[in-house]
């Protein structure tokens, strides 16, 4: 039976600082419930996008549709109301600020899952549960798999930084950020990535959650990224744990990517900023090379042919 410090501490992924400050976050749940969720402004229909070309839609927080040349795909998916204890008939956590721009039944058929790492925000069981499937595979980082009904996929597979895994025609590799990977408080031993994808040479960047690193800088090669999706909220007061706009800009570039997905934010109350505050700044930073943010709201697509 777990403790009501050890149960927060995984909620929206802040760890022991979470524990620490429990009665606070206690709070912060009870206000976010008793708040409406917003309906998204825009409605994605992945299940129309053809068989040739890059396409990627946000489905909120650090989840992303996204299909390259026929090959589906779908990062951290959380597709319900709320992140955090999942008690099988409903979860006790934080509520979305605005609500998943489609269900599970909207979605096409998936291929493959990036699972960066275990915090609730991110690793979903509820919503793993309702993509299970012998056609899907799931790549995760490292000892985070026995959170899962890892016999429901047709295969699951633990990567450390630097390793790979071939699904399909979709090359992945796990690398090193700055973050952690504990679900819980103690459970330290679990791993945490971010992940490159390569689909018939197409390329992809998912950052996963990462504070600032020099580790974005030697995936630069020639070729470059197609898309990288980064992380840009929850860094007040987390910035030890989450960059901030201008750092993900920084980070992205140091890939060499072409354009930018900003995800994890404008979904969850995980931290002080206000809601637009980190797209406004990242949109900032990019200054005259707006162009290159393909989104800046839940539900958004973006194409490439």
């Amino acid at each position: 039976m777990m403790g009501a410090g050890a149960t927060l501490a995984g909620l929206g992924g802040l760890g022991y600082l979470v524990y620490r400050n429990a009665g606070g976050w206690i709070r912060r749940i009870a206000a976010d419930n008793a708040m409406p969720v917003e309906a998204p402004l825009y409605f994605p229909n992945p299940k129309k996008w053809p068989d040739k070309g890059l396409f990627a839609a946000w489905l909120g927080h650090s989840t992303v549709l996204i299909k390259a040349d026929g090959f589906t795909m779908i990062t951290d998916p959380v597709l319900g109301e709320k992140a955090g204890i999942d008690l099988y008939l409903f979860t006790v956590g934080i509520k979305r600020m605005v609500a998943p721009p489609v269900t599970a039944n909207d979605l096409p058929p998936i291929d493959l899952i990036l699972s960066s790492h275990a915090h609730m925000d991110h690793l979903d069981t509820r919503s793993l549960r309702t993509l299970e499937s012998k056609r899907t595979q799931i790549v995760m980082a490292s000892q985070t798999s026995d959170l899962i009904r890892a016999g429901r996929y047709g295969q699951v597979a633990e990567l450390g930084w630097g390793q790979t895994f071939q699904s399909g025609p979709a090359k992945v590799k796990a690398f090193e950020v700055n973050h952690w990977g504990a679900r819980m408080r103690t459970d330290t031993h679990r791993g945490y990535n971010g992940y490159t994808i390569e689909v018939n040479g197409r390329r992809i960047l998912f950052a996963g959650d990462t504070a600032i690193t020099d580790t974005f800088r030697p995936l630069k090669d020639q070729r470059g990224y197609d898309l990288a999706i980064m992380p840009i909220g929850a860094y007040n007061p987390w910035i030890r744990y989450h960059c901030n706009p201008e750092q993900a800009y920084a980070m992205a570039n140091h890939a060499g990517a072409e354009f930018l997905l900003p995800v994890h934010h404008q979904t969850f109350r995980l931290s002080n900023e206000p809601p637009h505050e980190p797209i406004e700044r990242f949109l900032t930073a990019a200054n005259s090379h707006r162009d290159r943010v393909v989104w800046t709201t839940i539900g958004q697509e973006f194409r490439l042919s």
